[in-house]
């Protein structure tokens, strides 16, 4: 399993960010919390990093992730009742644009954190 270790760190850290501010929230407050609690593992974190897109040689527009973890995973955090297609093939864009990969989909909405891993 790709990034193992590093994913495994990830899903840890939200689920504490769960644990301590429960669901119902929106995104941005998990995605925030989540990157204060991947810095104190001392992970590396960058959040809404722009990544330029292009067709043909030409720019055509921006791709903004979540985050990105230790140069190796996206991240996207959800408050969603479930996954559904829409979102993994998000993720797959994403990781086509970044050449990352691995993605990481957290799910934030219920009081068990779901997620799901797409790999590239």
């Amino acid at each position: 399993m790709i990034h193992s270790e590093l994913s495994e760190k990830i899903i840890g850290a939200a689920m504490r960010v769960l644990n301590e501010l429960k669901p119902g929230l929106d995104e941005k407050i998990y995605e925030n919390a989540l990157v204060f609690e991947l810095r104190e593992l001392g992970l590396s974190v960058e959040q809404q990093r722009r990544f330029d897109v292009h067709y043909k040689g030409q720019a055509v527009g921006l791709l903004v992730p979540d985050l990105i973890v230790d140069g190796k995973v996206v991240v996207d955090a959800k408050v969603v009742t479930s996954f559904n297609e829409s979102h993994i093939a998000q993720m797959i864009g994403y990781l086509a644009i970044t050449g990352m990969d691995l993605g990481l989909l957290i799910n934030f909405k219920n009081a068990k954190l779901e997620w799901k891993r797409v790999v590239r």
